[in-house]
């Protein structure tokens, strides 16, 4: 009942193939040629000299400046809360595991351009990898000839506001490409995080395993649970910001309300008609991923949403809280008329990189968590391995290794019984 957009990256993995074997074996020139097919820009070096960023900062409209502090100043507060401690267990006297939480070393962060302009983005991505602990960081978003081959000045000025120095003029799959191998210019990383187009996603997907990854980020998706006692005014306008972001975005309404499906439909046309993408956002309700679904009640309501596993998930139904509650598959949920996914996507202090395409059933947006790696530290005494090492030698002889039986052996000088 719920068809996704078509986003086909098992195509496109043919097609970055070739971009990401030429950067590993040609470095920043390859990456350099394919900024210039594909953005029509030459760059002179992939690195944004520190002055460029400087300079963004020092001009950028003074509402903007004040709104991004308030979105980093917010965004910190949650994520600053999301930080891990390390746990120490006494399995038995003399016997410990430690879970030490280490950030990853140094991560690349990707932030979209073209059709939009995402410092909020910058702004998602930086947080939580610095509060997390990652001590080295590069960011790269695409190339714009309008700004002399530099990316957008308010992504270069969210990169200032939040010490981010180290900034490349480079997107798309080479760009992927060039965190993952390195070039004369970028030092490889370890993981690479943020949304992208198609190319950035099958770049990701080709090179996992050399990096780590987030997530591959389809098209944003918008699912809206709502009874008779919602607004559709606020709905269709809800439905309508998500579908602003790309003709395949995802709009979907499940209610148990004939009445206020009518509205929303009404209401649709109206408003779309009042807003500036009303092209693409027409060409978005209008696709086959977009619909009001009908149906019995809120338990059938609740059912959906969860086989859906939306990126953004709206409640505006009488217990809305209660019903959140109960939600399992979710990228981020909204309760009530006034928390609107916009809200999510700026100053809420959640993070808006979320999974998408049903991955919410399975996968978490972007947290501190993505940047840090559990290590199980083991400390054991004498004493406590030959209170084990019974068990642990019926266990390696039951899976045919004795191997690991006589490592345990070695370390005493009595028989261990098999």
């Amino acid at each position: 009942m719920l068809p996704r957009a078509q986003l086909d990256v098992e195509a496109a993995l043919e097609k970055v193939r070739s971009i990401c074997e030429d950067v590993h074996h040609r470095g920043a020139a390859a990456v350099r040629e394919w900024t210039a097919r594909f953005d029509g820009v030459e760059l002179e070096s992939t690195r944004v000299p520190a002055e460029a960023i400087t300079k963004a900062l020092e001009e950028l409209d003074p509402r903007i400046r004040a709104a991004l502090e308030e979105s980093i100043r917010r965004a910190r507060l949650v994520h600053r809360d999301q930080r891990r401690t390390d746990v120490t267990t006494q399995v038995v006297p003399g016997g410990t595991v430690t879970e030490r939480w280490v950030p990853v070393e140094r991560v690349g962060l990707y932030v979209p351009g073209g059709r939009a302009v995402y410092p909020s983005s910058v702004v998602m991505n930086v947080v939580p990898a610095q509060e997390a602990g990652v001590s080295s960081l590069a960011l790269s978003s695409p190339a714009q000839r309008e700004f002399g081959g530099l990316p957008h000045p308010t992504i270069l000025a969210a990169c200032a506001l939040l010490g981010v120095d180290e900034v490349y003029a480079v997107g798309g799959a080479q760009a992927v490409a060039m965190f993952a191998y390195g070039t004369e210019e970028c030092a490889p990383v370890n993981l690479v995080t943020g949304p992208g187009n198609i190319w950035v996603a099958a770049a990701k997907r080709l090179l996992k395993g050399r990096i780590g990854i987030d997530s591959e980020a389809g098209p944003t998706e918008i699912a809206i649970l709502a009874d008779s006692t919602a607004d559709p005014v606020h709905l269709a306008a809800d439905l309508i910001s998500q579908a602003e972001h790309d003709t395949i975005a995802a709009a979907v309404l499940v209610t148990d309300s004939v009445e206020l499906a009518e509205a929303v439909e009404r209401e649709l046309p109206r408003q779309v008609a009042a807003t500036k993408h009303g092209e693409r956002i027409a060409e978005a309700l209008s696709g086959r991923q977009s619909g009001i679904l009908l149906v019995d009640d809120m338990e059938a309501g609740l059912r959906v949403v969860d086989a859906y596993a939306a990126e953004h998930l709206e409640i505006h139904t009488v217990g809305a809280s209660a019903l959140a509650a109960r939600v399992r598959n979710a990228g981020a949920i909204f309760v009530g008329a006034y928390a609107p996914v916009s809200l999510g996507d700026y100053l809420a202090g959640s993070n808006h990189v979320l999974p998408t395409g049903g991955c919410a059933c399975h996968s978490s947006g972007l947290s501190v968590q993505t940047f840090l790696r559990g290590i199980h530290v083991v400390d054991y005494s004498r004493e406590a391995l030959a209170e084990a090492a019974a068990h642990v030698c019926v266990l390696a002889d039951a899976e045919d290794l004795p191997a690991h039986g006589a490592a345990i052996r070695a370390r005493f000088d009595w028989e261990i019984p098999s």
